[in-house]
């Protein structure tokens, strides 16, 4: 194992992306990254014996499978000499995992990974109240009282609400208290992003899944799922709806913010199961095994922001960031997909990176980055209609970039998101053929 040249792309998988409580709401995450990485291992033709590592990005991580990354491998059918880790970056951990693995391939650490993510709210961790959970932990664990009194003792200050109300779990920030919603509604009413453009976006998005669904093009990078116990496969992504027009979206109450909010259910990313793999190389190893890479790395970039007033900004300040590092410029892409976590962020995301007052006060640019080419942006869909399993989202977005770069013959593509605590990523990604 040496220093390696081009880190490659060879191939990507992906379940089907279904909202949660729904398809896979008997499925642990676990099981879906191992359906992901085992349709690639099947795609790609290679066997167990070739790969070094495994990486796998989760948010919602479940107590019993805390390493799913490992737990998913084995389950797979690799081979358990191979190592494993998980990491977590929010709704950007598969983009984390896939440029961890780069980095491991470019400095000879290894030949070939397996990069993706996974990601259930079927069943996700719910906690008991934290005065149960020092009751039972003192009981068990720390105090242990022999006698009846002691034990007694331990209840001192609890009430019948400990014992029966959970803390439910809560989609927000720890270090602001806010919400991604809510955030997403500050931010539309900070840059002016009226309900209309959010609705408009997130029609479109849809539209574009339906079409992508009923064309096929989808198909090569789904593996189809069968669940225990049932006789069909479970095929398709079933959160495109052909019925989210603008009229319907434009009649959604705001979900957040119902007095002045403009972002609704209908605009706004959807909780979603699912797992993806994709496969990175050496150029040196893909060439070893007669494997065709579908794109390499250019560069990679990760970004932090202001929690309060860009936490949605992600990919504006990481996408000319990886431009420079790629010695690119904006007008050299053609192929984009960026995160949807909801309308108001690609929005304004679009703004910004039109905008020369951005570039300047921002990025400390004298030029503003580019006009968004809606052509060439989200073709297929994104998370407002495919969905948006939380650890498992970048790995659809770079399988997606590499199968759009090589069948619209573009020379780069970029992958972009933003994460919970304003953390932004970007990669970019030039086409192998």
């Amino acid at each position: 194992m040496k220093h390696a040249g081009k880190v490659a792309i060879i191939d990507g998988t992906r379940t089907p992306f279904a909202k949660s409580g729904t398809d896979f709401r008997d499925a642990m995450a676990w099981e879906l990254g191992r359906y992901a990485i085992k349709g690639l291992m099947s795609k790609a033709g290679i066997e167990s014996k070739e790969i070094d590592h495994v990486i796998m990005g989760t948010v919602a991580s479940d107590i019993s499978t805390t390493n799913v990354a490992r737990e998913a491998a084995l389950g797979a059918g690799l081979d358990n000499k191979i190592p494993a880790h998980t990491c977590t970056v929010a709704c950007i951990s598969a983009n984390m995992a896939v440029t961890n693995a780069a980095a491991m391939i470019a400095t000879g650490n290894a030949d070939a990974v397996i990069a993706g993510g996974v990601e259930t709210f079927s069943d996700v961790d719910i906690k008991i109240s934290k005065k149960y959970r020092k009751f039972l932990l003192d009981m068990t664990m720390f105090k242990r009282p022999k006698s009846l009194s002691g034990k007694l003792g331990l209840l001192k200050g609890m009430s019948v609400k400990d014992f029966i109300a959970p803390e439910s779990p809560a989609i927000s920030e720890f270090s602001t208290g806010l919400s991604m919603g809510k955030n997403g509604d500050r931010l539309a009413q900070r840059l002016g992003i009226t309900r209309k453009e959010q609705d408009d976006y997130a029609a479109m998005s849809h539209m574009r899944a339906v079409k992508a669904i009923k064309d096929g093009v989808l198909q090569s990078e789904i593996v189809p799922v069968v669940m225990p116990g049932q006789k069909s496969s479970i095929a398709i992504d079933n959160g495109p709806r052909e019925d989210a027009t603008y009229e319907r979206l434009s009649k959604l109450r705001p979900a957040f913010d119902k007095k002045y909010g403009t972002v609704t259910a209908g605009n706004s990313s959807f909780l979603t199961d699912g797992g993806t793999a994709v496969l990175l190389m050496s150029q040196e190893k893909a060439e070893a095994l007669g494997l065709k890479p579908l794109a390499y790395i250019k560069s990679f970039a990760y970004t932090g922001q202001d929690l309060f007033e860009e936490l949605l900004l992600g990919p504006a300040f990481a996408i000319p960031k990886a431009l420079e590092k790629a010695g690119l410029k904006f007008s050299d892409i053609n192929v984009l997909e960026i995160h949807e976590a909801f309308a108001a962020q690609m929005v304004a995301n679009i703004h910004c990176l039109d905008s020369a007052t951005f570039a300047k006060e921002s990025l400390g640019l004298s030029e503003k980055i580019g006009e968004v080419n809606m052509d060439q942006l989200n073709t297929q869909g994104g998370s407002l209609s495919l969905g948006h399993p939380f650890g498992a989202t970048g790995g659809r977005l770079i399988t997606t970039c590499c199968n759009r770069m090589k069948k619209e013959g573009a020379e780069f593509g970029i992958v972009a998101g933003c994460a919970a605590g304003a953390v932004g990523n970007a990669i970019v990604l030039e086409n192998a053929n």
